[in-house]
């Protein structure tokens, strides 16, 4: 529709209106005077119902929500709203995300320290805490966070008893306004599989069974799809590495740890009810590193050369979460 069509349109339905709406209408021909529109555009739509009609200009209506939503939105990319990245086997009934582009300076990662130092999670087979294992694998994926340009990494760190420390850690991702949380942990197994042995002169506990990392999300989260896109690049960059992931989590004999596999391949699971993976605001996604209740594994875990493949692997999956690289359905 040229110009001089569209004016003997609104000019039509100006005879139709009070005198109170004229202003109104005088307002819109006005805005309306420089654009160029096509046959195929939204304007032929807006006037199909009736031209005299008062309830055409209504129809324009449709467009506020789309603008209060870029006026509510975040001034820095949500990581909600990326790409997926490189060839990631997500399930059939999770849809690839749309591009969108990612800015490393600005996409803020909480990095979650499991435990803390009054409730030290699960104890190795040498009598360390889990606790000390995951703070210094937080530290090292921090480091190399940053170093990779990713700025707004953030160490989480809370005291105090299990699971109101849960809560806490919560409240405080949240009020960080993140993009993206990563809780960091070590495995153990059920009491029920320990076996007792001496080490230096005391009897300990282990279970040489199982072995592996293991990665969780839970389908409860606000944003499950970006957490399960996040994990599955976290458990492929593990595997790249040589790493296997932990199976037992899929048997029965786990008992009320038993938890569904989602992908046999890379083996990400899904933990629905972890306070840490629901209540939170953003995408969220647990690892854990390795079983240091596992008396080989846990040399492995205490070891730089161990620390690092995991580290280098936690930072090359931001990176590719951080990168567009599928074919999309364009910008949201």
């Amino acid at each position: 529709m040229r110009r001089c069509e569209l004016i003997r349109v609104l000019g039509g339905i100006v005879v139709g209106l009070r005198p109170h709406r004229l202003l109104v209408v005088a307002i819109a021909m006005f805005a309306l005077l420089p654009i160029e529109v096509s046959g195929a555009g939204w304007l032929p739509d807006l006037f199909k119902s009736s031209s005299k009609h008062p309830k055409a200009p209504k129809r324009a209506k449709s467009a506020k929500p789309a603008k209060l939503a870029r006026h509510h939105a975040p001034s820095k990319p949500r990581a909600t709203r990326l790409a997926a990245l490189g060839p990631v086997a997500l399930p059939p009934s999770v849809p690839k995300p749309a591009a969108a582009k990612c800015d490393p300076s600005t996409l803020r990662i909480v990095l979650d320290v499991g435990h803390t130092a009054e409730s030290e999670g699960a104890i190795s087979a040498r009598n360390v805490a889990e606790f000390t294992f995951n703070l210094r694998l937080a530290r090292l994926i921090e480091e190399k966070l940053k170093a990779e340009g990713f700025a707004e990494t953030r160490l989480l760190l809370t005291e105090g008893k299990a699971r109101p420390s849960l809560f806490r850690r919560v409240a405080a991702a949240n009020n960080l306004h993140a993009d993206l949380l990563l809780s960091i942990h070590h495995d153990s197994v059920p009491n029920k599989m320990l076996e007792d042995w001496e080490f230096e002169g005391k009897k300990r506990h282990f279970s040489d069974r199982f072995s592996g990392y293991s990665v969780f999300v839970s389908r409860n989260n606000p944003d499950f799809k970006t957490s399960l896109l996040f994990a599955e690049l976290v458990a492929r960059e593990m595997k790249a590495e040589g790493l296997q992931y932990a199976e037992q989590y899929s048997q029965p004999i786990m008992g009320h740890d038993q938890h569904p596999l989602l992908n046999k391949d890379t083996g990400v699971y899904s933990y629905d009810k972890l306070i840490v993976l629901r209540k939170i605001a953003m995408p969220a996604v647990l690892l854990e590193a390795g079983s240091i209740i596992n008396r080989d594994e846990e040399l492995k875990m205490d070891s730089p050369e161990r620390r690092n493949a995991i580290s280098s692997s936690v930072a090359s999956a931001v990176k590719e979460f951080c990168e567009p690289r599928w074919a999309l359905l364009g910008p949201l």
